[in-house]
């Protein structure tokens, strides 16, 4: 039996990029608006009802335009486009057409796509979309990151093909392991079970296949609420890496901060203490802030599919244990904070206590040389 023939598809490639504590999106819009004379758009997911499933605080989505890519000796030109999320991540998307073609070539198509501007490919069409994104929002950032991290991922979606297919039928009559893990050579049977076990369908004819950097959309309607799910969770799991990360290089200066204070003995130490106990509640207060406001991003409350494919990408990710790493670090740091609190109370009660003995002292000492 003849495989079948895409009729209509899209590769998307995101690289998502941690660009500053915080986006103000309404500053955002309206830059854009004023600089550019083109549309903008507050997200949504098209085929769920905003009950069952939002955005926290709607990303800001933009168009960026086409950008041409060289595959395979032929220049194919793809769409950009940018979804800015309030909590400082934007993710950056290149979409090109796949239509008419058949599986090997969509695999082929995907697989090249990933050599060219993938993580090991170029960055120059990376580095122009967010060259342009500065130039004109940068007034929207607050506190710029000076080297982005970044996450990528890669999203194989198909809507229809030259027969009707169902799911099952799908996994039957395409073979989706050299797709989904980019490998020429075959995989053996534990790491093809491995590579599929995320597998997801709502409807008799809909499928989603999620990996860790990579995903599999069968979407007959053309929607796209999976893929945004999916992005969402990159972006989650990007904001969650900078907060490790920005831990990670507090606590060694935490720690030589407060060595430093405690070698200082003078009048002045418990205001020292103060103060460092300051800066570190209000570390606390802003990320702890900040990961709330990310945890609260996506609220998936009535769509149970929705709700098992993110809850899968959050797992698969690993965003938890990155979390926890995070949570761990916080709690160091309150523990700290605690402890200086306490130090710079007990200085302060032993600078009173010598100047009440001073005090009596200088009174005794008055009484004595009095006429």
């Amino acid at each position: 039996m003849a495989e079948p023939k895409i009729v209509a598809g899209q590769v998307i490639v995101l690289r998502l990029f941690d660009l500053a504590y915080e986006i103000d999106l309404r500053k955002a819009e309206a830059l854009w608006s004023e600089r550019t004379r083109e549309a903008s758009a507050r997200s949504r997911l098209m085929g769920t009802s905003p009950k069952a499933v939002s955005f926290g605080v709607p990303p800001l989505a933009l168009t960026l335009g086409p950008v041409p890519l060289g595959i395979g000796g032929t220049t194919v030109t793809a769409t950009a486009g940018v979804r800015l999320y309030d909590f400082g991540i934007a993710a950056l998307a290149l979409r090109l057409p796949a239509m008419d073609v058949s599986w090997k070539e969509f695999t082929e198509l995907v697989n090249g796509v990933d050599r060219l501007v993938g993580p090991g490919g170029i960055s120059a069409p990376w580095d122009a979309l967010l060259g342009r994104l500065g130039e004109l929002l940068a007034e929207s950032l607050d506190r710029p990151s000076r080297v982005p991290l970044q996450e990528d991922y890669l999203i194989a979606m198909v809507e229809r093909f030259d027969t009707p297919l169902t799911s099952a039928s799908l996994q039957e009559r395409l073979d989706l392991v050299p797709l989904l893990s980019g490998e020429a050579r075959p995989l053996s049977e534990g790491a093809q079970r491995d590579l599929l076990r995320h597998r997801f369908s709502y409807h008799p004819d809909d499928l989603a296949v999620v990996t860790w950097d990579r995903a599999f959309l069968y979407e007959p309607q053309g929607e796209t609420d999976v893929a945004d799910v999916l992005e969402m969770a990159n972006a989650q799991l990007l904001e969650m890496r900078t907060y490790d990360e920005m831990l990670d290089d507090e606590l060694p200066r935490v720690r030589d901060l407060v060595e430093a204070a405690r070698r200082q003995t003078s009048l002045l130490a418990s205001r020292r203490y103060s103060r460092l106990a300051q800066r570190l509640h209000t570390t606390v207060a802003e990320v702890t802030e900040l990961t709330e406001r990310v945890d609260n991003a996506l609220q998936v409350t009535e769509d149970v599919y929705l709700a098992r494919v993110y809850a899968a990408a959050i797992e698969l990710f690993r965003v938890p244990n990155v979390s926890a790493a995070v949570d761990r670090k916080l709690a160091t740091i309150r523990e700290t904070y605690t402890a200086l609190h306490g130090e710079a109370a007990s200085t302060r009660a032993e600078v009173l206590e010598v100047m009440i003995l001073v005090l009596i002292a200088l009174e005794i000492l008055l009484s004595l040389v009095r006429p």
